[in-house]
């Protein structure tokens, strides 16, 4: 039996992934006020690698749990009928084709930040509960594009690459620092948040960005427009989910309404930037360098053509700095969000008795 819930259960989700999640953005509550845990044995599938200190977690909150970590979209589709609770990464899009299967299915949790991959919609007509890790691997994604941008402002690359080939160029790698730039924040979610905190250790001035929310400067970084970003930061970084609004919102139009050349990371989603604008402002000199840890389409042997120039161009330039989509992807972290799951899960299950 499902209970029908008009809400959606994002917890710690700061920077919502659609509009209508603003007001929906709560624990959902269990119409059925008999319910009692006692009559239900929670029963969960989990459909990606994940570690292994969740199994004991779950063990210990007295819920199954078949680990599945093969299962591909068909697996799903044939067996999510039989469970309560569906762990994901990021390998299947739950879509309305695998929900219309999940005739008993209670909760998604993704162990990651992102909730791109889930229809959301979908998911809240049907009241099932929704919950994602954005706490748990917020630190590792605030010290990765801290990483990337000192690797780039210190030419770290090349001056490992050149020392281990015996060349000792001091002058070729002098670097840049980092201590009182600007530093544009957009998304001011947990990572947003999280990124601001380590900017502002070094003395940066960090002006923060998010659509959704109003009031929310603090002792981190400043509430500014995205006019206001645009005219004064030294450097953008985004954190922002992949929605139709933010698909593409580093574009041409976006880049050249900067009043000085800036850095650019992008830790978030690999849509939200043109790479073929990002080639054309490192060309003309808007963009003085990019971290790159997303890319637009990621499986690097299915571009197409013009995504091949542009990262033939990008993977040539010694202004980038890429990594796999690695933010966020800690031995730390991978613990953390396991944790932060479990515990959204658990608060659920008791603000459910109370209903």
């Amino acid at each position: 039996m499902r209970y029908q819930s008009p809400a959606i259960c994002l917890p710690n989700c700061l920077y919502p992934i659609h509009d209508f999640q603003v007001k929906h953005a709560t624990f959902v509550k269990d119409q059925a006020a008999s319910y009692e845990k006692s009559t239900c044995v929670m029963k969960i599938l989990i459909a990606d690698e994940m570690h292994p200190s969740l199994f004991e977690m779950l063990d210990s909150s007295g819920w199954h749990h078949d680990y599945q970590p093969n299962y591909r979209r068909n697996d799903i589709l044939s067996n999510l009928a039989a469970y309560d609770g569906l762990i994901i990464r990021s390998k299947t899009r739950i879509d309305e084709e695998i929900l219309a299967q999940a005739t008993a299915l209670q909760f998604i949790a993704r162990a990651g930040a992102g909730l791109d991959l889930i229809d959301l919609k979908a998911t809240q007509r049907m009241g099932i509960a929704l919950f994602h890790a954005g706490e748990g691997n917020r630190d590792a994604v605030a010290e990765h594009a801290l990483g990337m941008l000192l690797m780039l402002f210190n030419t770290l690359n090349k001056a490992d690459q050149e020392v281990r080939q015996a060349i000792w160029n001091r002058e070729g790698n002098r670097g840049v620092e980092l201590m009182e730039k600007t530093v544009g924040i957009i998304g001011y979610g947990n990572n947003g948040n999280a990124t601001a905190k380590r900017m502002s250790g070094f003395d940066c001035r960090v002006l923060a960005h998010d659509r959704y929310r109003k009031n929310y400067g603090d002792k981190y970084a400043e509430e500014a427009s995205i006019e206001v970003i645009q005219r004064e930061a030294d450097v953008v970084s985004l954190h922002v989910p992949l929605t139709e609004r933010t698909r593409y919102l580093i574009n041409d139009s976006f880049i050249s309404a900067f009043h000085k050349p800036f850095y650019l990371i992008n830790v978030s989603r690999g849509e939200v930037v043109n790479l073929q604008s990002v080639v054309a402002g490192l060309k003309n000199g808007k963009i003085k360098g990019a971290c790159l840890d997303v890319l637009e389409n990621e499986k690097l042997s299915q571009l197409t053509t013009p995504q091949q120039e542009a990262f033939d161009y990008l993977r040539a330039s010694s202004q980038v700095v890429f990594s796999p989509h690695v933010a966020g992807w800690t031995h730390e972290s991978y613990v953390r969000i396991n944790t932060v799951l479990v515990a959204q899960i658990s608060k659920w299950i008791s603000e459910r008795k109370k209903a």
